[in-house]
């Protein structure tokens, strides 16, 4: 069995603040919960649309969501709207934990990746202005190759079919419950954080890592498989 030496990260709430969001919620409804609805329905139309075999790019789901929750409020979305939500959600910055976690395994010798429902240059966008975009060794976009959003098999399937690794090798570390499913479905360990509103879910394989942060969750992988040794 080949040993643990990729560690693959979600972006959008795992590394990425989203709470940083919220102000254009609240100055468009008035109400800066919407802000987590909005991302809920974004998460739950890119998996509908899936199952459906039909592949749309995350920023678009994320603008027909806005409608969706604005047009039965009478409010009007105009194209500045659109423009400050996507510039907001691509310069969100990384949680403090996030750059220590990341060191961490670098240190210990594990390879590190991105897979993103997100496109390249949205992705690309977002870990520049955090300034952890040279921490990862290869980032990847379900929007590339798989055009399948997570948790499909096949966005998985397009990191090791990218790395020529197997399954044993690989690890993702994620905020959202079913990112984690996915992964223990496709053979892959999971490390869960904890992260606002997300918890381990009492069904399907559990993630072996789980921890309020991602340095308690980087310490848990380096303690499991010890300093990488090429």
């Amino acid at each position: 069995m080949a040993q643990l030496r990729n560690i693959v990260f979600d972006c959008n709430e795992t590394l990425l603040d989203l709470s940083t969001v919220t102000p254009v919620f609240q100055r468009l409804f008035g109400e800066p919960g919407v802000m987590r609805l909005w991302f809920r329905e974004l998460i739950i139309y890119s998996q509908a649309l899936t199952i459906a075999d039909v592949y749309v790019p995350f920023t678009d789901i994320g603008g027909a969501v806005l409608d969706k929750l604005a047009e039965p409020r009478g409010i009007k979305i105009t194209a500045s709207d659109r423009q400050e939500l996507t510039d907001r959600f691509a310069t969100m910055p990384p949680h403090p934990d996030v750059p220590v976690g990341l060191k961490k395994l670098k240190a210990a010798g594990f390879h590190l990746f991105t897979l993103t429902d997100n496109t390249a240059a949205i992705s690309g966008r977002q870990l520049t202005h955090g300034g952890i975009v040279d921490l990862f060794d290869r980032r990847f976009s379900v929007d590339d190759t798989a055009k399948r959003h997570k948790p499909a098999p096949e966005s998985y399937a397009e990191v090791i079919q990218g790395l020529g690794a197997s399954p044993s090798e690989m690890c993702m570390i994620a905020c959202h419950t079913w990112d984690t499913i996915g992964v223990r479905a496709a053979g892959w360990e999971a490390g869960l954080i904890r992260r606002v509103n997300n918890d381990v879910l009492d069904t399907a394989a559990q993630p072996q890592y789980v921890g309020k942060d991602l340095v308690e969750v980087a310490d848990q992988i380096i303690a499991r498989h010890g300093p990488r040794r090429e």
